[in-house]
């Protein structure tokens, strides 16, 4: 799939727990992330620095997310959630645009007896009621074959904007409040959490940017609030499994402090 951001062509295309909750005060090092969320750039650079068609880097971009996807599972982590195509990703050429939704179409329909047997919930956020009515197809069969699986949640953002989806979060709340259901003075963190479309989802620990960009592209602006950032210079189709398993190595050397201190 596809490496979305807002400023460069080449980047990417129901938990069981509560709506997301406090930060807590501190976390110990040596943990282990609940909720990974990556968003995979580099795909067209890959390619293109190897004399390929931009396309071949979003093919390639498919392998890695398959073995991204089977990785986390086996590391049981509650969520996965893959950056897979912006809000703002629709600016591209309308040629890679197509190829786009057909590598989402091929994958939902290859991947589903794996999906079933790794026991992988599925979820999609952003505008996905925008998506061509073959590709919308194919999600709802996916979802609905998927719905009784209870291991890791792998989360797709696909016609996703961080911005978007908080408008569209305040525009729910304000109709409430306008039909009488709201008191608006009752808004508060968790109210604006259970409108947003990953309510239910543990808030993102580690945020993973592939291609060597150091920014957050409008990707999940409110749930990675207290998230720890890690980079790689590594294109999306290059990355390993070596390589998750050193971005959470490093995840589990960090203190985090949540605005705290530490207790010594």
């Amino acid at each position: 799939m596809a490496n979305p951001s807002p400023s460069t062509p080449n980047e990417p295309l129901n938990s069981e727990t509560p709506s997301q909750s406090p930060a807590p005060t501190t976390a110990p090092s040596g943990s282990t992330p609940r909720h990974v969320a990556i968003i995979m750039d580099g795909n067209g650079r890959w390619a293109q620095s190897r004399g390929l068609p931009r396309i071949e880097g979003h093919r390639r971009g498919v392998a890695t997310v398959r073995r991204t996807t089977e990785l986390a599972s086996r590391l049981k982590l509650e969520a996965l959630t893959l950056y897979c195509l912006s809000s703002e990703n629709w600016k591209r050429p309308k040629t890679e645009l197509d190829f786009l939704m057909h590598l989402l179409r091929q994958y939902l329909i290859e991947e589903r007896r794996t999906l079933l047997e790794q026991n992988l919930r599925l979820r999609f956020i952003g505008r996905v009621d925008r998506l061509d009515a073959k590709v919308l197809r194919e999600v709802e069969r996916t979802q609905k074959l998927c719905r009784d699986n209870t291991g890791t949640e792998l989360v797709l953002a696909v016609d996703y904007g961080g911005r978007d989806e908080l408008a569209r979060a305040a525009r729910k709340l304000a109709h409430e409040a306008i039909a009488g259901n709201l008191d608006p003075e009752s808004i508060d963190e968790q109210a604006i959490a259970a409108k947003l479309d990953t309510d239910g989802l543990a808030e993102v620990d580690l945020m993973i940017r592939t291609g060597g960009d150091m920014r957050i592209s409008n990707f999940l602006l409110w749930q990675i609030s207290y998230a720890e950032l890690w980079f790689t210079q590594k294109c999306w189709p290059e990355f390993e499994d070596e390589d998750f398993h050193e971005a959470l190595a490093d995840f589990g050397e960090r203190t985090r402090r949540f605005g705290g201190l530490v207790s010594s």
